[in-house]
């Protein structure tokens, strides 16, 4: 867990993190989590980037997911959770604005430059959110460099190290410097599950510049 100017960011492998903030207990992508995590259904918000089985798991949802909870994904999974149980759903597409239970929510393109898993005409997205009142947080989604987060301003960005599927860590580490520029953390993701290694995350942290790099452990 790290405790950043007051939110508490807790990694849960892959591209899941759990996030509080002013009162509310937001969830990424939750995929594969720990025995620990399960039964919580403590969610305020579940943001989903995409349908692939390993950010769309309906297996984990069910341990996050409560009576309150807004769920806000790419509108490609909307069919599918529709038996998730959640208070709301939300279907968003790159270039949405919206608030959600008063968090302003930015919708960012997520997609592949230069292989096919991610097809940009998909709509699969990332989502920039601010918490606290001033932290914009950047959670990419599943994405390579791309020109959209030129505009994506964070404090703090949640990037995709593993390559194959996504950036690698060089990649990754140039957008990060180039385009991204968070203004106080970066943090990297997308690794240690089904592709990537601890060497990703490192690698990573060696090549950024624009900011300051934490490796969070897998809660």
């Amino acid at each position: 867990m790290l405790d950043f100017n007051g939110v508490s960011f807790h990694w849960l492998g892959h591209d899941g993190f759990k996030i509080i903030a002013g009162g509310k207990t937001i969830y990424t992508d939750p995929y594969q989590l720990s025995r620990a995590q399960h039964s919580k259904n403590d969610a305020d918000i579940v943001f989903i980037s995409h349908n692939h089985f390993d950010h769309l798991s309906m297996d984990d949802l069910k341990h996050v997911i409560g009576k309150k909870t807004t769920v806000v994904a790419a509108k490609e999974c909307i069919e599918q959770l529709k038996a998730a149980g959640a208070a709301e759903i939300k279907g968003v597409a790159p270039g949405d604005r919206l608030t959600v239970q008063d968090l302003p929510v930015e919708v960012i393109a997520a997609y592949n430059t230069n292989k096919k898993f991610h097809p940009k005409e998909d709509g699969k997205v990332g989502f920039v959110f601010t918490v606290g009142g001033n932290m914009r947080i950047y959670h990419t989604g599943d994405t390579d460099d791309i020109p959209e987060m030129s505009a994506t301003k964070p404090d703090v960005a949640l990037v995709p190290v593993s390559g194959t599927y996504v950036m690698t860590a060089e990649e990754a580490a140039r957008a990060v410097n180039e385009k991204i520029k968070p203004k106080k953390l970066a943090i990297p993701m997308h690794y240690g599950s089904i592709v990537g290694s601890d060497q990703d995350a490192t690698k990573f942290k060696q090549l950024v510049t624009a900011c300051p790099v934490r490796i969070l452990n897998r809660e």
